[in-house]
């Protein structure tokens, strides 16, 4: 026998079984776009690595570690996204859909990055983002905030999670910000862990982010960015805290809170929630005013967020908030009987017409009353339909309720559809 094929580490299959839940968070995430009036962009999952070489920066871990990167027979350095919004910039710049205008833009798709797999982080993983362009003042920061409370309401967890807020300043700001964080670092050097030892110089705003407790603590003395902030990005700050308040969206400042992408100034955030162990940050995102510019375009100011689709469906599922996913099928249809089988499809054919989106499965393959009825159980449909030789000569369908102990009823064909769409 062959040896089995199976999937990349870190590339995994969703099946049929966790698909509902997947489709759930999508259909959140349309609604919630669509009320905010974005469009969707879609770009290609390939790119130059240039592309992110210039916009995430050579220093970082993605660019130094994690991308999936191959020459094509070209001999061209392409890459394999490892993030959405570079991608949306060059797409912006390329066909003229930014300078000078205003755009509100959503994606939705698989990134690449080659990192240790663990539970709700892996190589293949979904990314939901929205981008604004052209909108420098903070209420296009409060609206991309408010679009992310409402994907929280509509999932139901808006308790699980709590908003984290920051500000880096503008890029003068931030360099004098650097200097004087390396030469505090410098002091410590000897106590610092390995990576904060190589961040220090590279892209020392990082090792506020560290996860090391003695890094931490070290950190506690640190000069906060907040001291070199000049009064525009003070009240850029002020501003958008404001708003949120006035939205009802509560908040807490972390002055420790960076992003691990060299392009953000100003406004930074993430959402984070105590539900998941150590993946604890499950949206994060900020303003970015100089990527379309360092990418090629003119000068314009952005700000947007990310979200990770696996992370979102795990929370879910582990606060066990799956009850009013809907299942694939709501209606089985059985047939007793071969003469019965022409009448059972086209009864489901005609339930499909009468009652858009209803989801009607029908029952193939032959058998017995039990083995049809054992496969509608699990098909997890609400309702079977019993077609028999009694019930088409009287032109009524048996319905029997499957997942309540209601009573099993006859319904005159002709009624059929508007009874199940009071079931269903």
């Amino acid at each position: 026998m062959a040896k089995q094929i199976q999937a990349i580490r870190g590339m995994n299959d969703i099946l049929p079984t966790q698909s509902p839940v997947w489709q759930k968070v999508e259909a959140v995430v349309r609604s919630a776009v669509s009320a905010y009036g974005y469009s969707e962009i879609r770009t290609p999952i390939v790119e130059s690595t240039d592309l992110f070489k210039r916009s995430i920066g050579d220093v970082t871990d993605i660019v130094e570690k994690e991308m999936y990167t191959f020459e094509d027979r070209n001999g061209d350095s392409l890459s394999l996204r490892p993030e959405g919004t570079a991608s949306t910039v060059r797409a912006g710049n390329e066909h003229g859909l930014l300078y000078n205008q205003e755009q509100r833009l959503w994606y939705m798709g698989p990134m690449f990055r080659h990192e240790r797999p663990q539970k709700g982080r892996y190589r293949q993983f979904h990314q939901f983002g929205v981008e604004v362009y052209g909108i420098g003042t903070a209420d296009a920061d409060a609206e991309v905030l408010m679009l992310s409370n409402r994907l929280w309401k509509e999932l139901g967890l808006t308790e699980h999670v709590t908003l984290e807020l920051n500000t880096l300043g503008d890029n003068h700001e931030r360099a004098e910000y650097r200097d004087a964080l390396v030469a505090f670092l410098e002091q410590h050097k000897d106590k610092l862990d390995e990576d904060s030892q190589r961040r220090m110089y590279t892209n020392p705003l990082r090792v506020l982010d560290s996860k090391d407790p003695q890094v931490q603590a070290i950190l506690a003395d640190a000069p906060e960015l907040m001291s070199f902030l000049g009064e525009e990005s003070k009240n850029h700050f002020n501003q958008l805290c404001e708003l949120l308040e006035a939205a009802g969206i509560q908040y807490r400042i972390n002055p420790r809170l960076v992003r691990g992408l060299d392009y953000y100034n100003r406004t930074v955030f993430e959402w984070v929630t105590d539900s998941l162990g150590a993946q604890g940050t499950v949206l994060a995102g900020g303003r970015y005013d100089g990527l379309v510019g360092q990418l090629g375009g003119k000068d314009t100011p952005a700000v947007g967020f990310a979200m990770g689709i696996e992370r979102i469906v795990l929370l879910v599922e582990t606060l066990e908030l799956t009850a009013n996913v809907a299942g694939a099928v709501d209606v089985y249809v059985t047939a007793m009987g071969d003469n019965c089988r022409i009448e059972a499809i086209k009864i489901a054919e005609e339930l499909r017409n009468a009652v858009p989106g209803l989801k009607v499965m029908s029952h193939c393959g032959g058998g017995n009353f039990k083995k049809q009825m054992k496969r509608a159980d699990k098909s997890g449909a609400a309702v079977a339909l019993i077609i028999g030789e009694n019930e088409l000569a009287t032109n009524q369908i048996a319905v029997k309720p499957l997942r309540n102990n209601d009573e099993q009823q006859l319904v005159a064909r002709e009624a059929l559809a508007t009874v199940l769409a009071e079931l269903i």
